[in-house]
């Protein structure tokens, strides 16, 4: 994730960075700005249509479509944004969660137990390693997929954050069954370990439902035919000028629309991803500290 000083607009206004949408788009901007001056020519030097009144008419619709397609795309964006969140959400809460466990454990285990210590120290750090994996495995993603992918039917089909759990539960249950913790704790750690499952399945919940097909589908062949027909519309009225103010329009459109595609997966390993790793890595350290 890209940690930056919010108030400093100097650095972001100037500063081109690899997340920056236009390095992506700069192929298909030079075509639509190739487009739009053949659409120029052609009117200006060749057909000068200009000169009717009525097909200067044409740019009106391109101005009541503006308004729909940006209301299209602002529900786009805070949709992507939500599920960003809520991501950076359960993997806040799995932080506090592993901690509490720890603390818990701290204060139950005798000092000198060190086997016990270093198996929930261990496991502890390695169910957050072992969900970032899962989390960022292609099998993931596909798991509510109509279709099938016997390509990715490999030795993977155990969940592994499950066994992670699992492990957990059952040392839990040992060390509850030799009168090591009280039924009261034993009550209070399976919060923490109940914890852990239900933010797994959200996180799936996440992964493995895209934004529906139809919709992504829609917005794409609404920006591409907007654009498209953009120099046509207003070609009558601004002539060659048509070529930088189209090429800006697409930039700023499909720009919104690869930001959505980015956050709305916020578990993949882009810049603007939650820091999963990172996150997995200090909770690792949290625990290493507590036990």
């Amino acid at each position: 994730m890209i940690s930056y000083n919010t108030k400093d607009w100097l650095s972001v206004l100037f500063k081109f960075h690899k997340a920056d949408t236009i390095r992506q788009l700069l192929p298909l901007i030079a075509l639509i700005s190739l487009y739009s001056w053949g659409v120029a020519y052609v009117e200006v030097e060749v057909l000068k249509l200009s000169q009717n009144s009525h097909l200067k008419q044409i740019s009106l619709m391109h101005s009541l479509l503006g308004f729909a397609i940006s209301m299209l795309l602002v529900f786009r964006t805070n949709t992507a944004y939500d599920r960003w969140w809520e991501g950076r959400k359960l993997w806040g809460a799995l932080t506090n969660n592993s901690r509490n466990l720890a603390l818990k454990l701290d204060s139950m285990l005798a000092v000198d137990d060190h086997v016990t210590r270093n198996f929930f120290r261990k496991s502890i750090a390695l169910y957050a390693s072992m969900l970032r994996d899962h989390l960022r495995s292609e099998k993931t993603r596909l798991a509510l997929d109509e279709i099938d992918h016997p390509e990715l039917a490999v030795d993977q089909s155990r969940h592994l954050p499950n066994q992670v759990a699992a492990l957990m539960m059952r040392r839990v249950q040992e060390l509850y069954r030799k009168n090591v913790i009280t039924g009261d704790q034993l009550i209070t750690i399976n919060t923490e370990l109940q914890s852990f499952t239900d933010i797994c399945g959200a996180c799936e919940r996440i992964k493995n439902t895209p934004i529906p097909y139809s919709y992504s589908v829609f917005i794409k062949k609404f920006i591409f035919i907007y654009v498209i027909t953009l120099p046509i519309g207003f070609v009558f009225n601004m002539g060659y000028l048509v070529v930088p103010v189209v090429a800006f329009i697409f930039y700023v459109l499909a720009s919104l629309e690869l930001i959505a595609e980015e956050i709305e997966d916020p578990f993949g390993g882009d810049a603007n991803d939650v820091p999963t790793e990172k996150i997995a890595e200090n909770i690792r350290i949290h625990v290493n500290e507590i036990l």
